[in-house]
């Protein structure tokens, strides 16, 4: 079942471990507010070129997205989650890129650079039109929290693995959120993709039909 939250986000501070590439002295402003996503960050981030954008304005509005966080030397849950979404990218098509649009966060972003992320992404062979982003360490662990990539106890949010094992899915034109294990079945993830997508609603698995 689809859920609807609120999200929250935030200010941050700080450049650390991004000061070679520069020009991070854009907005932080959220953007005004709205039901549900009125709280979603417009982080600054970096894709795996380097290449800077807002979350909300470039990578979130107006779109279907899935979201997942991992970090370049996770050796536990990552590669397996990494192989489901290859597998869901392969069944979404060329639908990716134009109407689902899929982002991996880092959990490591003082040391995961871009040339880390792209490094990763032909490590894997990840095709086409999936951005992996890092970008200031405490505006990634506000968009980690807006995003709701958190544990309420603290002992278990500090471990990096608890929070690789989701993707957070959204169709923010409607605010329709939720959220679906990495770990599952990839046609479980396609399905909730679809999910949240009302020109989608009938493509999942086929259920059968009673008498």
């Amino acid at each position: 079942m689809n859920t609807r939250r609120n999200l929250i986000g935030g200010l941050g501070a700080g450049v650390l471990g991004l000061m070679a590439l520069g020009a991070l002295g854009g907005s932080r402003e959220t953007r005004p507010g709205q039901p549900g996503t009125r709280n979603l960050p417009n982080t600054p981030l970096f894709n795996q070129q380097g290449r800077r954008f807002a979350f909300y304005d470039d990578l979130v509005r107006g779109k279907v997205v899935a979201l997942n966080m991992m970090y370049t030397n996770c050796g536990n849950s990552c590669p397996t989650s990494i192989a489901n979404l290859r597998k869901v990218q392969r069944m979404l098509g060329d639908r990716l890129g134009r109407d689902v649009f899929m982002y991996s966060l880092t959990l490591q972003p003082e040391l995961d650079q871009p040339r880390h992320l792209q490094e990763y992404i032909d490590r894997y062979r990840i095709g086409p039109n999936w951005d992996f982003f890092t970008g200031d360490p405490q505006d990634m662990l506000e968009l980690r929290y807006a995003l709701g990539f958190y544990d309420v106890d603290p002992q278990v949010d500090a471990n990096q693995l608890s929070h690789t094992g989701m993707v957070r899915v959204g169709n923010e034109p409607i605010d329709r959120w939720t959220m679906v294990p990495s770990l599952t079945d990839p046609e479980h993830i396609l399905f909730t993709i679809n999910h949240v997508d009302p020109n989608m609603e009938f493509t999942g698995p086929a259920h059968p039909q009673t008498a």
